[in-house]
C-alpha cells in the first residue's frame, strides 16, 4: 500500500500566540479514531522553513506556523521565531488532536532538532517512542560537519563559496552552481529530485522569513537564531527509547549527530549506506524498515 492509497483527512489548528490567532496546517494519513494497539507517528519537517510535502511519512504531519498551508507571518520581529514558539505549536496541535497522551514523533533535519529539544525540556509524559533522523545536536557542530564536507569539493569550491559569503555576493554564479554540486551531493543524490523534495522546496522559496530567522542568509555560517543552539546538555532527559537515523554521504555529519547516540539513555542507531540527507527516497526500504521495526518492538 502505497500514501496514495490511505485515507487522509486535513485540517487547520487554532494556534494563538500573544494573544493572535494562528493557524496550523496538518494532514492524517489513516484513521486515528481506529489505530488498534498502534499509537499515531507525529512527523516534524525541516527546513527550517520547508513545509510537510517531501516527509512521506504516516501518521500525522503538519506545516509548521509559517511555511506551506499554515499562516505565514511576514512581518514579525526575528525574536518572534524561536524553538519555543515551535514547540508551543507542536503541543498545540497535539492537543487539537487529542493524541497528546499516547503518540510517537520522528523529526527530520530541523524536525529532528525541534524533536530532540521537546522530549528533553518539555519531557511530554504521552510520547512513546522517538525518532531523530539526519539531525544535528548542535549548531555549531553542524557547522563544523558542514565545512568538513565543503573542504573535499573538488577544486576550488570551498574557496569560491567562503569568498562569496564573506563579500555578500551570493548570487554570484559560481557560487549558486558551488551550492547546487554540494546539495546534489548531499542532500539528495536522485537526478531528478522527488517531487515531494521539490514541492518543500518550492514552499521554502515562496516564504522565506523562518529559514532566515533561524538559520540566517549564508549556507555555510549559522547566524540566526540557531547560532549557538545545543540541546547536548538537555539529551540525558530523553527517557524514551529512540531511534538515531544517519547517512554516510548526509550533510549532518558525525560530529554533528553522534552526542545524540552518546548522551541518550536509550538509543539504537541506524546508518543507511549510499544514502545522503533525505533516505526516505533514496532507500526507502532499508529507511522503512528501520521504522517499522522501531516502532512496532
Amino acid at each position: 500500500m502505497t500514501t496514495e492509497d490511505i485515507p487522509t483527512t486535513s485540517g487547520l489548528a487554532d494556534f494563538v500566540v500573544d494573544g493572535k490567532t494562528y493557524q496550523t496546517f496538518y494532514i492524517i494519513y489513516g484513521d486515528l479514531r481506529n489505530l488498534g494497539k498502534r499509537r499515531p507517528l507525529v512527523g516534524l519537517h525541516g527546513g527550517p522553513g520547508f513545509s510537510h510535502h517531501y516527509m512521506i511519512i504516516p501518521v500525522v504531519l503538519y506545516d509548521q506556523i509559517g511555511n506551506g498551508a499554515s499562516s505565514h507571518i511576514r512581518d514579525a520581529p526575528t525574536e518572534f521565531w524561536t524553538l519555543e514558539l515551535f514547540m508551543n505549536e507542536l503541543e498545540n496541535l497535539l492537543k487539537h488532536l487529542g493524541i497528546q497522551d499516547n503518540f510517537d514523533l520522528l523529526g527530520h533535519s530541523w524536525g529532528g532538532m525541534l524533536a530532540s529539544a521537546y522530549a528533553s525540556i518539555r519531557i511530554p509524559s504521552g510520547l512513546h517512542r522517538l525518532i531523530i533522523a539526519n539531525s544535528p545536536a548542535s549548531g555549531p557542530l553542524m557547522m563544523q560537519g558542514f565545512n568538513d564536507l565543503l573542504d573535499l569539493l573538488p577544486g576550488n569550491a570551498a574557496e569560491i563559496v567562503r569568498s562569496n559569503e564573506a563579500a555578500g555576493t551570493l548570487q554570484d554564479l559560481d557560487y549558486q552552481k558551488t551550492l547546487e554540486v554540494f546539495q546534489k551531493k548531499h542532500i539528495c543524490a536522485l537526478d531528478p529530485w522527488p517531487q515531494g523534495l521539490v514541492d518543500s522546496f518550492e514552499e521554502y522559496k515562496k516564504d522565506q522569513t523562518v529559514y532566515l530567522a533561524l538559520w540566517g542568509t549564508l549556507e555555510f555560517q549559522l547566524t540566526g537564531n540557531l547560532k549557538d543552539w545545543s540541546i547536548i546538555p538537555s539529551l540525558a532527559q530523553i527517557s524514551v527509547p529512540t531511534l538515531l537515523l544517519s547517512s554516510p554521504q548526509d550533510e549532518i555529519q558525525p560530529v554533528a549527530y553522534m552526542p545524540f547516540f552518546e548522551h541518550i539513555p536509550k538509543v539504537k542507531w541506524v546508518d543507511i549506506p549510499g544514502c545522503s540527507h533525505v533516505a526516505m527516497y533514496e532507500a526507502p526500504d532499508r529507511y522503512f524498515d528501520a521504522l517499522i521495526s522501531f516502532l512496532n518492538v
